[in-house]
């Protein structure tokens, strides 16, 4: 698929603080880019330099091969952006918030639209009510089809969930998995790691000011190493032969009844050891094999950082 995104050695300095040194990055077409990175790493700010409300210090943004110092009008018609807070404003209903934004966009048939997303978001049956009665779930829906209306190619969500129950967040991304399904394109802030494994087809890591790290969820895993495998036996004795017995997987103790093993390749090698112990008689009381989330991630990159 092309790229509809291109970030090339971005910079970006307040006063004496580098905040940007140099980031460089490809959002493909028609999918989902997660940006991670701590407090104040800058995750903001380069979203805010993406579409225009910041200018940067050095390097250069296309989207949809439009540079965005040159080209920002005929960028903004394609995308739309969410930012942290929300912008529905409480006064209005649901329905008056969509409208509202319609006429401003010039949109024909501005109810209609409105009727629509409502219908999409799932809150047809609080259109008519204030948004100040709206829940935080319910609000960051709204805040969502407010961002579709005029039906945007791209779409700039920053910590969409920030401040969300599961549940809600939950709605939330299903939400956002639908509009990928549409065809768009959703580059997202977020410091849930959670919900950069669940939605993200390619994940970025900004920290030192640059992207330290990147690829699928699952290559962002393997940056804190392999599968293992976890076996619980009924004695010391029997940790003592299985360790031997499995000498060429390089088992570790972790307590007098537990081994821990690297799996090189998880379900080879997890059948070839427990073969072996069997035509041992050993048998563990219990096994598990766990692989590296994207906390352990999170926190490796932080400390490299």
């Amino acid at each position: 698929m092309p790229k509809i995104i291109t970030i090339d050695r971005i910079q970006k300095q307040f006063k004496e603080q580098k905040v940007l040194t140099g980031v460089s990055l490809d959002v493909t077409r028609g999918s989902i880019y997660a940006l991670l990175g701590a407090n104040g790493s800058g995750k903001s700010t380069l979203l805010k330099i993406i579409t225009g409300l910041l200018d940067a210090d050095a390097g250069a943004v296309t989207v949809n091969q439009l540079d965005v110092k040159k080209d920002l009008r005929k960028i903004q018609r394609l995308f739309s952006f969410s930012a942290q807070n929300s912008t529905v404003d409480d006064v209005l209903t649901g329905s008056e918030n969509l409208v509202l934004i319609a006429k401003l966009r010039h949109i024909k048939q501005p109810q209609q639209v409105a009727n629509d997303l409502l219908a999409q978001f799932k809150l047809t049956a609080a259109a008519n009510k204030r948004v100040a009665d709206y829940s935080g779930g319910m609000r960051r829906r709204l805040d969502l089809a407010m961002s579709l209306v005029g039906d945007p190619e791209i779409l700039f969500l920053d910590e969409p969930t920030t401040g969300l129950d599961p549940a809600s967040r939950n709605d939330l991304w299903q939400a956002i998995r639908g509009l990928k399904q549409q065809g768009k394109t959703i580059f997202l802030t977020t410091q849930y790691l959670e919900e950069a494994d669940q939605l993200a087809d390619e994940i970025g890591f900004l920290g030192q000011g640059t992207i330290i790290a990147s690829g699928t969820p699952a290559e962002m895993k393997h940056l804190a190493g392999p599968e293992k495998m976890t076996l619980v036996f009924t004695t010391p004795t029997e940790v003592n032969r299985a360790v031997p017995v499995l000498q060429a997987f390089r088992p570790q103790t972790l307590d007098e009844v537990t081994l821990t093993v690297v799996l090189t390749k998880s379900v080879t090698t997890s059948l070839q050891i427990l073969s072996l112990l069997t035509k041992n008689d050993l048998q563990p009381v219990s096994f598990q094999v766990t692989a590296p989330t994207l906390d352990d991630v999170f926190l490796q990159l932080n400390k490299e950082a």
